[in-house]
């Protein structure tokens, strides 16, 4: 079987933190595979947010998620504080990558959780259709 392997650009653009909660916590005794999915949603809110957008509107534009591909490192466990750093990949005329590097502290310890990646198209929620990336947006998440 093919495993995936993603491979994280080299430039951060934003962390956050994100505590796991014992609703995270699946019959394993570790982080569910959906709640860290919400976990990376969170992650991109607060790195829009931080912006002054929201996912519903980047200058009239919406994002909608068109792929995700997470590849798990470690397991988590209810106490974990994650660090989340975010980096732009790929960009095109209506979508763009957002990679995600997951890891926590333990005993002094940096521990790799995950790396994700989320592949974000521009959307118009109205006319049901994709849109281009809004310029302003666009000269940020090239680094401009």
């Amino acid at each position: 079987m093919a495993r995936i392997k993603l491979t994280l650009p080299e430039h951060k653009i934003f962390t956050t933190k994100i505590a796991v909660r014992i609703t995270d916590i699946n019959y394993g005794n570790h982080l569910g595979n959906d709640a860290l999915v919400s976990m990376l949603h969170e992650a991109r809110m607060q790195w829009l947010t931080s912006l002054n957008y929201t996912e519903l509107n980047i200058e009239n534009a919406a994002l909608i998620m068109a792929d995700l591909a997470v590849e798990y490192k470690s397991e988590s466990y209810y106490g974990d504080v994650f660090l989340i750093d975010i980096f732009i990949g790929e960009i095109t005329k209506v979508s763009f990558e957002i990679f995600y590097n997951i890891y926590t502290m333990r005993k002094g310890e940096s521990i790799l959780i995950a790396k994700a990646k989320t592949g974000m198209v521009c959307y118009d929620y109205d006319a049901k259709k994709v849109v281009n990336i809004p310029e302003e947006f666009a000269l940020l998440i090239n680094g401009k």
